[in-house]
C-alpha cells in the first residue's frame, strides 16, 4: 500500500535527499523510515508551500513529467508593476534565459498592487532581510499563475523576462491537491489523493 504526504515546505530547505549546506524536505520524514519516499517535483530553496512526498514512483512520474500536463497554481509577489502588458505575455509564453523555446501558456490572475512597505512583514524572516535594503515604496504586484511544465525556477526566470522580480512564491495546488491552510511551513500529514487524482 503506497503512502502520500501533504507537506508544507517552509523557505530555507531544498528538495533533496542530502545536502551539504542546508537542511532538506526529506529530514522532516526520517521517523517514519521509508527509505522508498522521494518528493514529487521540486521547489528551491526560497519557494515554499506544497510538496508531495511518495513512495508511488509510478503516480510520482504521472504528476511530474510534462506529457501529463499537470497545473501547478502558486501565490507570488514580485518586486515590479506587472502590468496587463505583461501578464499577456507571460499567458503567451516567454522565451527565458537559458532556453529558446517559449515556456507554455500560462494563466495569471493579479490581486493587488501594493509597495514593499507593507509586504515585507508578510515575508518569512530570512526573505525579509534579504529584501529589506530595498526602497520601501518600490512597487510590488501580488498575484497567482498557474503553469504545467516544471522547469528549474521557471515561475522566476518568466517574471524576469518581463522586468520583474520574485521576492516570495509559494506552491499553493497541484492538478486537484489542494495545500491545507492549517498547515504551517514545516509540518507534514498524511492524505487520501482526490478520486481524480488517483485516477488520471
Amino acid at each position: 500500500m503506497y503512502h502520500y504526504y501533504m507537506f508544507n515546505k517552509p523557505v530555507g530547505c531544498v528538495t533533496a535527499r542530502t545536502d551539504d549546506r542546508y537542511p532538506t524536505v526529506m529530514d522532516y520524514f526520517k521517523e517514519l523510515h521509508n527509505e522508498n519516499l522521494s518528493p514529487v517535483g521540486r521547489l528551491d530553496l526560497e519557494t515554499e508551500g506544497l510538496l508531495i512526498i511518495t513512495d508511488d514512483g509510478v503516480w510520482n512520474q504521472r504528476m511530474t513529467r510534462p506529457e501529463y500536463g499537470k497545473e501547478k497554481c502558486y501565490a507570488f509577489f514580485v518586486l515590479g508593476e506587472l502590468t496587463e502588458e505583461k501578464k499577456h505575455k507571460l499567458e503567451q509564453g516567454v522565451t527565458v534565459i537559458g532556453s529558446d523555446k517559449l515556456t507554455a501558456p500560462a494563466k495569471l490572475e493579479l490581486t493587488e498592487f501594493t509597495e514593499l512597505q507593507y509586504v515585507l512583514p508578510e515575508l518569512p524572516e530570512s526573505l525579509q532581510q534579504k529584501y529589506a535594503h530595498n526602497r520601501p515604496f518600490h512597487p510590488v504586484t501580488k498575484g497567482r499563475i498557474t503553469i504545467t511544465e516544471g522547469r528549474k525556477r521557471q515561475i522566476r526566470r518568466m517574471m524576469k523576462a518581463v522586468g520583474c522580480l520574485v521576492i516570495y512564491l509559494k506552491r499553493i495546488s497541484m492538478g486537484d491537491i489542494i495545500l491545507d491552510p492549517e498547515l504551517a511551513p514545516g509540518e507534514w500529514k498524511e492524505i487520501e489523493l482526490p478520486k481524480s487524482a488517483s485516477e488520471d
